[in-house]
């Protein structure tokens, strides 16, 4: 138990926090990181896959008989 004592005393509260944000600040960098990229084929202007809620197109859907 001695040495659990002696480890806790030897960090300061102040790193101790800031250990909480290290994982969330490499997250959000990432996601910036991952936004500047922007290779997203759904909204370009040429043909992207994304749904277009507005126009809309029946679908044939087959019958269960």
């Amino acid at each position: 138990m001695g040495e659990l004592e002696a480890a806790a005393g030897s960090i300061s509260a102040f790193k101790a926090i800031l250990w909480i944000f290290y994982p969330m600040a490499a997250l959000v960098f990432a996601e910036l990181l991952l936004r500047a990229m922007n290779d997203d084929d759904d909204d370009d202007f040429q043909g992207g896959k994304g749904v277009r809620v507005a126009n809309m197109q029946p679908v044939h859907v087959p019958s269960a008989s």
